[in-house]
């Protein structure tokens, strides 16, 4: 391509038609709305002088220069090592401290003032294991949380979604009432492989993984969990006691009415009457946020005035918690169990869980993060989230992460910093050491209540409907997340949903969007037809818009569509009378990248257009594309006269040619 060779361009002038004489301001109105919503008219080309630009290819770089840039945007995207340039040795130890233990970071600035702030409330939601467990695994994770995380909101603890799904997949396996020791176990080797997979993928920085269970699945994965922990609650709301160990909706509710006869009044009294008061609660808390303190203190309180009925009533038709020892974690590193029939298990059960509660936390990091305008590590978070379970399974706790919930009531209490963690097990510590018997008298029955209460909050039917309106593909996902945890099982729910989401990934790269472009009338700008409806088509030309990367899997796909393109605009150009296309544009600005197989498919495309005397020729590539079009045969092929800076310049070029015999 010859630089600063002037050509003729195309102008275009596209005017309504003017109202016949006689006719009002009303009727001339009406003339141009209905020339507006008719069809855009094909232009024809004026003359006007445009400058034609050379196509830049990026500064060459070695095989390894290259594949260093790429490893290190894909691994090391936030450039850590940025901040050890040019400092001295001490410099670079204080500021290692600083990455690996954040607590250095912020401690120094730590000040009375902040830790007013942080005498937040906060509490542990109970899961599918012994209650004392709950209280462990609130204990000793917060403070390493608080050594390592980069997060200053995120309150750390048992959640309900890691614990269902980890109450689902063993209980599958050992039943809790029958063998609790084995199954104790299984919990804990579960968590301690958890840990191990959370930190290794901080470690190889793989956390874009946890980003493929989208918004859309976990919205309906969460809905779907929250009504299977909601219904398991039922067997302490209605005082069953011989109860199922599935989880499917169609079983349990098939085992609450089978074992109606085990229904206790005074235990639906007393629950019905709690998970009232707790739901009344939240809903003014969400409502009024200056009343936070109504739902983040309800369900300590309610545990007290239950346990002090309970205490006062002492009706044998109301079980309690009963005895809980007193004192800290006792150590469980000797109940980890890598070996028999469970481990493969344990481990499936920790990569579950793993993933759900790094998304989890993660998720709630990032988004208090943006709200008090700072960063959160990605890969830090999983580290700190990794080693906080592999020491919590060391100590008799189980799968741990940030919660939402909790660390919304940190931030409306106006925590600052991480030490709320350490505020958090503080309390807890006091409770284990000295308020353990006070607990001997609480009603289970509350403890549902008080789950119900929790997981509510987790089922979105303002978010399903906003993917209704949005993208039917994600909804599709949400609900097949949804009926697979309420109907089959958590496991296959989350499958399904996952399965989905892959799908949606491979449509859109095996199905890449692709354009039919014209002109907007007045400017030199190619936009899609059926989004803008001015926009028109240049007569013996066909200007496609590829808007998406070209790769081996829609590599055909693009050939094929281009072609169905083509038929379609000549037999337009046949029945309008109208030249025929004599010149394919190919608009790459929205191409990212481009593999062997893709300029493969560039250069088959122009063979069957030769064979047709139509001419290809590409608008825009972006450096990487452009960079590997001239490393290869097709920068030869097509040469510089068939390389255009823009559509438009593309346009006036093959606009000045006359057409081929």
């Amino acid at each position: 391509m010859v630089v600063n060779n002037k050509v003729d361009s195309l102008s275009y002038d596209v005017e309504a038609p003017p109202a016949a004489p006689g006719q009002g301001a009303a009727a001339a109105s009406a003339a141009a709305d209905a020339h507006r919503h008719a069809p855009p008219p094909a232009v024809t080309p004026a003359t006007s002088v445009l400058e034609l630009h050379k196509v830049s290819v990026p500064e060459p770089r070695t095989a390894a220069k290259a594949l260093r840039q790429r490893l290190g945007e894909v691994f090391f995207p936030d450039d850590p090592l940025h901040k050890f340039k040019n400092q001295s040795s001490a410099r670079r130890l204080v500021l290692a401290l600083q990455y690996f233990f954040p607590i250095f970071q912020w401690g120094s600035e730590y000040s009375p003032r902040l830790l007013r702030s942080d005498l937040g409330i906060s509490y542990a939601k109970l899961a599918n294991l012994p209650p004392i467990i709950g209280l462990y695994s609130s204990f000793v994770p917060p403070l390493i949380y608080a050594l390592l995380g980069s997060s200053r909101d995120l309150a750390v603890g048992p959640v309900s979604i890691a614990s269902l799904v980890m109450g689902s997949m063993l209980r599958e396996a050992v039943s809790p009432d029958d063998q609790p020791i084995l199954y104790l176990q299984l919990a804990f080797t579960s968590t301690f492989f958890a840990g191990v997979f959370q930190a290794s993928l901080g470690f190889l920085r793989l956390g874009f993984i946890v980003d493929f269970l989208s918004k859309a699945t976990l919205t309906g994965f969460m809905a779907g969990a929250a009504i299977i922990v909601s219904l398991q609650q039922l067997k302490g709301l209605l005082g069953i006691v011989h109860f199922t160990t599935h989880m499917g909706f169609i079983d349990v509710m098939r085992s609450v009415f089978k074992h109606h006869h085990e229904w206790e009044w005074q235990t639906i009294v007393m629950g019905t009457a709690f998970l009232s008061i707790l739901l009344l609660t939240r809903q003014i808390s969400a409502r009024n946020p200056r009343l936070f303190w109504l739902s983040a203190g309800a369900p300590l309180t309610s545990v007290i005035i239950s346990t002090v009925l309970s205490f006062i009533w002492k009706s044998p038709s109301i079980s309690v918690i009963g005895i809980l020892p007193r004192g800290v974690n006792p150590p469980s590193a000797n109940m980890l169990t890598f070996s028999g029939s469970y481990v493969a298990l344990t481990i499936k059960t920790g990569i579950m869980t793993g993933i759900l509660s790094l998304t989890e936390g993660i998720a709630v990091g990032r988004t208090f993060a943006s709200i008090n305008n700072y960063q959160v590590d990605g890969n830090k978070e999983m580290m700190a989230i990794g080693v906080m379970n592999m020491a919590g399974s060391c100590a008799s706790c189980y799968v741990t992460t940030g919660s939402f919930s909790r660390s919304a009531v940190n931030f409306s209490a106006g925590c600052k910093t991480a030490v709320s963690n350490i505020v958090m097990a503080a309390a807890v510590l006091v409770t284990l050491l000295f308020l353990m018997p006070l607990f001997h008298y609480t009603p289970n029955v509350i403890l549902s209540a008080i789950i119900i209460t929790a997981v509510v909050g987790l089922i979105d039917v303002r978010g399903a409907a906003r993917l209704w309106a949005v993208d039917k593909l994600d909804f599709l996902a949400c609900a097949a997340a949804f009926l697979g945890v309420l109907l089959v099982s958590v496991q296959m729910g989350l499958a399904v949903a996952v399965g989905i989401s892959l799908f949606k990934i491979l449509l859109q790269v095996t199905r890449p969007n692709l354009v039919v472009k014209g002109v907007v009338p007045g400017t030199q700008s190619y936009r899609s037809v059926a989004q803008y409806r001015e926009a028109a088509r240049v007569p013996a030309f066909l200007v496609v818009g590829v808007e998406s990367a070209i790769y081996f899997a829609n590599s055909m796909y693009l050939v094929d569509r281009v072609m169905r393109y083509l038929r379609d605009e000549e037999e337009r150009a046949l029945k309008s009378n109208h030249s025929s296309i004599r010149c394919v544009v190919l608009d790459m600005s929205a191409v990212a990248a481009i593999d062997t197989s893709g300029l493969d498919a560039l250069m088959e495309l122009k063979k069957v257009l030769d064979k047709r005397n139509i001419e290809l020729v590409l608008a825009n590539p972006v450096g990487s594309v452009a960079e590997r079009m001239f490393n290869s045969a097709v920068g030869e092929t097509f040469g510089s006269d068939r390389l255009f800076f823009s559509v438009a310049e593309a346009v006036a070029a093959g606009a000045c040619k006359p057409p081929q015999p």
